[in-house]
């Protein structure tokens, strides 16, 4: 069973830059696409992206594009999420998240295709 352990949050002021780490406990973690979700108080789980298997291709949500970035590094079993030029909306509990086969638009924006999810990292931006 794959396992996945987020961490890196905490909190950052607006503009500020944070990057989350989402480690795998086994190396076959490479056939997976991860996708990153966060979820704000009584709000809906939303993806922010995805990442293919073997790195080279990503979704991102319009509300990330052009301050969020994923690189991953699958010699160690991890997927760094760089998020910059942090706003009070990014405010929420970043998920990571893992599926079995191709990097689809459909099946990245839907947590009910994942099949490992992370415990979650809190990040707060706040002044």
């Amino acid at each position: 069973q794959l396992q996945l352990v987020e961490s890196g949050g905490g909190l950052v002021q607006p503009g500020g830059s944070l990057r989350l780490s989402c480690a795998a406990s086994e190396s076959t973690w490479g056939a997976y696409v991860i996708g990153w979700f966060r979820q704000a108080p009584g709000k809906e789980k939303e993806v922010v992206l995805c990442v293919s298997a073997g790195g080279g291709d990503t979704i991102l949500a319009d509300s990330v594009r052009g301050r969020f970035t994923v690189s991953r590094d699958n010699a160690e079993n991890t997927v760094y999420l760089q998020m910059n030029s942090l706003k009070p909306e990014d405010t929420a509990v970043y998920y990571c998240a893992a599926q079995l086969g191709l990097l689809l638009l459909g099946r990245c924006r839907g947590p009910h295709t994942y099949d490992y999810w992370g415990q979650g990292t809190q990040v707060t931006v706040s002044s």
